[in-house]
């Protein structure tokens, strides 16, 4: 059957020209409708009909359309840009946290390493065994030196494990890249239940075969002798040793340490409290048989001043916190657990929060890339974008006039550049100019900030104390300060807890070698920036000058009163030392401690909203049941409550009618008043009233049932508030009523 012919489509003569005009029909796509050929199982028709005349929409419509459109795609482009920004930005501070508990536990990790290589070349030097002798069930050496275990006692200081199973798994790979078989026990491992059979099973699946299920120490000899590994010692890590089943403990212990010379195995054992917390777990036969070493790690504090100093202090994402958001993660820190996890986890939600509120957070991505600025090739610095950005009440708080300084460190100059309210051209450059200057150029408030770092670590002063306390935009120090009222403890610069305050009265009470090695490390610090490190440069001399007064020949044996004038002149020079100390710090506080919220277009860096990062990291759950009782129309967007205002109707849940309805009452509800509002709720007065009027025709009876249900029975009514009165007090918004007053509920949560 031959196609029918159509308006779009005339016949064609030949196949080649029918062919060529099918191709060509179905590529000429038009902007509002495309004309296709008819099927070949179509019906011939014998006349042709009309086109139908499609309309184009208007042009406003149009241009209204493509408007939302392309607004739609922009907003789903810039949302998907900023998630990938948000990843590559969290990337390099993961990647940097991690280097930095690399770098802390790096000296222990070798110092782990080097006593494994020191023990081994002992358990050598007792001869070598043949296999016959290696794999036989009953020790070859009977004097108590080759029944000893080499363990490794490793001090965490950690309350928590979740510090630890990190550590102790960088411990393994480390020892691993090493040449060591490493295997690894957890406390659980360690329960009475599994008894030391299921330690022995869990060892030999980590060594010999991961199917294996019998314990016996003779297979890990042979796996030890036969396969040729016995070139590398045999490590076994107990991360949390004080949680482990003493018993079980010392059995494999005992153990172990019959085979000590056949299978040189060394044992790494983490505790959290002290070095000698096996004594109360270990019975006196599996103690004599240990031949510990004893190591520490680092603090979980110390841990996070170095991970503090390396996000927030040296060049990493561009990422930082408000004031306020400080203040809640060292709380959240301290309350919590105590551990660096938490920490991190509070960082990563804080970041995450910026990126989704922010707009221009995405511009964070060109301190991850060097030498680029933000939005160059990609088109995001817009006229849209710019608007964005000096609208941002870092910028608008500013009068239009007024002159906003950027401090951009080029040749150790500080440039001002004019902010007016028209956008220019070189307006629109400034922006990334100034986030690609703080990206190239080191920050001298972090200098600030390190240097009393340096100086509050002779009184123990924590670096996360003193970064919430420089991040504050309202310091009294900003204005003015004082170090000689602070030192006499007469101003109110400074709260008593002041760790400004602290470090200026610590000063005194360092001994010229400390004053040394504050200098030296200043000198360091303020290499790059030629302003401070001159005034670090001058108190060399003085530093000379309380050396000497120090070094004094004869002061041991000289008289009372040659002595007393040598202290004398001790004390004076220490004294000028001193106030030299404190006018490098005050002008370093005041040229220099310019906290990031002082400084504009500070939103494109800093997240500031407290509120947000506390109800994702905390929730309120008892809130939020209460909130969504009483807006349950908005959740389950129901037709017959949309439009309700505040009238309860009876089509709403039977709980958020009771809380709605308990909201008119105290704190004490009366359970029969409460059921009889509940009761009218259900029963409007109008269905009464309908209920007991009388219509003559069967047929508007039969219209009422169809169009309005019967009311509720009693029964039925009761019920139903027992249900919900029960659902409020699961929920924890109500007490059920006592014995002294069994007729009233009362209130536990109150909404806000």
């Amino acid at each position: 059957m031959a196609p029918s012919t159509t308006v779009a489509d005339p016949q064609p003569s030949s196949t080649t020209d029918s062919f060529n005009s099918n191709a060509a029909a179905e590529n000429d796509i038009r902007p509002f409708f495309v004309l296709h050929k008819a099927s070949s199982g179509s019906k011939p028709t014998a006349t042709v009909k009309a086109k139908r005349r499609i309309e184009s929409p208007s042009p406003k419509l149009a241009k209204k359309s493509e408007i939302e459109s392309v607004d739609e795609e922009d907003g789903q482009f810039f949302s998907t840009l900023r998630l990938k920004v948000f990843e590559t930005v969290w990337s390099k501070i993961e990647n940097t946290i991690q280097d930095v508990l690399r770098d802390s536990n790096s000296k222990v990790f070798s110092g782990v390493h080097n006593w494994i290589c020191e023990s081994i070349e002992s358990v050598r030097s007792s001869g070598a065994l043949s296999l016959s002798e290696a794999v036989r069930s009953y020790p070859v050496l009977s004097q108590p030196s080759s029944k000893q275990l080499f363990t490794a006692l490793v001090l965490t200081r950690n309350l928590e494990m979740v510090d630890d199973l990190s550590t102790f798994e960088n411990l393994g790979l480390h020892l691993k890249s090493q040449g060591c078989h490493v295997a690894k026990l957890s406390s659980m491992d360690f329960s009475a239940k599994n008894g030391v059979g299921g330690c022995l099973r869990g060892l030999l699946r980590q060594f010999v075969m991961p199917t294996i299920d019998v314990a016996d120490v003779t297979i890990l000899a042979s796996w030890y002798r036969e396969n040729g590994n016995q070139k590398n010692p045999v490590v076994i890590i107990v991360d949390d040793t004080e949680r482990c089943s003493g018993s079980v403990l010392s059995d494999l212990i005992l153990i172990l340490s019959e085979w000590a010379v056949k299978v040189p195995i060394f044992l790494i054992m983490g505790v959290s409290t002290a070095h000698d917390a096996p004594r109360k777990i270990l019975s006196a036969n599996a103690l004599q048989r240990l031949c510990a070493s004893r190591f520490t790690l680092s603090s979980p504090a110390e841990r996070m001043d170095a991970v503090l100093e390396a996000v927030f202090l040296k060049p990493c994402s561009g990422f930082t916190v408000s004031h306020k958001v400080a203040l809640f993660m060292r709380s959240y820190f301290l309350c919590q657990d105590g551990t660096l996890t938490s920490f991190v986890k509070t960082l990563k939600i804080a970041c995450l929060q910026h990126f989704s509120l922010e707009p221009l957070s995405i511009m964070l991505e060109h301190f991850c890339q060097d030498n680029q600025l933000p939005g160059e090739g990609t088109g995001l610095l817009t006229e849209a974008t710019m608007k964005h950005a000096f609208d941002l009440p870092s910028v608008t708080r500013y009068p239009s006039e007024f002159t906003i300084c950027y401090y951009f460190i080029r040749g150790h100059m500080l440039e001002e550049l004019l902010v007016r309210n028209k956008i220019t051209r070189s307006t629109c450059e400034m922006l990334p100019q100034f986030l690609l200057d703080l990206q190239r150029m080191p920050n001298p408030w972090s200098t600030v900030v390190l240097c009393i770092y340096e100086a509050g670590k002779f009184d123990k002063l924590r670096l996360l104390d003193i970064f919430c306390e420089t991040l504050d935009p309202e310091a009294r120090y900003l204005k003015y300060f004082a170090p000689s009222a602070i030192l006499n403890s007469q101003s109110h610069v400074s709260g008593r807890n002041s760790v400004i305050r602290r470090v200026l009265r610590k000063l005194r009470d360092l001994s010229p070698a400390q004053l040394s090695s504050l200098l030296k490390s200043w000198e360091s610090l303020t290499a790059e920036f030629s302003e401070i490190n001159e005034k670090v440069m001058e108190l060399h001399p003085f530093m000379r000058n309380v050396e000497a007064a120090g070094q004094r020949p004869g002061l041991p044996t000289s008289p009372k009163k040659h002595a007393s004038r040598s202290h004398s002149k001790l004390e004076k020079e220490l004294k000028a030392m001193t106030d030299k100390i404190s006018a490098v710090i005050e002008f370093m506080l005041r040229e220099y401690m310019k906290p990031v919220e002082t400084v504009p277009f500070n939103e494109i860096l800093c997240f500031k909203n407290v509120d947000k990062l506390q109800s994702a990291l905390l929730g309120d759950p008892r809130g939020r049941i209460q909130s969504d009782l009483l807006e349950s129309h908005s959740i389950l967007n129901c037709l017959c409550c949309s439009q309700r205002g505040t009238t309860l109707l009876p089509s709403m849940h039977d709980t958020s009618i009771l809380y709605a309805l308990a909201q008119e009452h105290a704190d004490v509800i009366n359970l029969h008043d409460w059921y009889q509002s509940f009761k009218t709720i259900l029963i409007p007065r109008n269905s009464k009233a309908k209920s007991k009027s009388k219509t003559t025709s069967k047929s508007k009876k039969r219209k009422e049932r169809c169009e309005e249900p019967e009311p509720p029975a009693e029964a039925s009514i009761q019920a139903r508030f027992c249900r919900a009165v029960m659902e409020l007090q699961i929920a924890g918004l109500i007490r059920m009523p006592s014995k002294r007053r069994p007729d009233f509920v009362q209130r536990v949560a109150f909404s806000s």
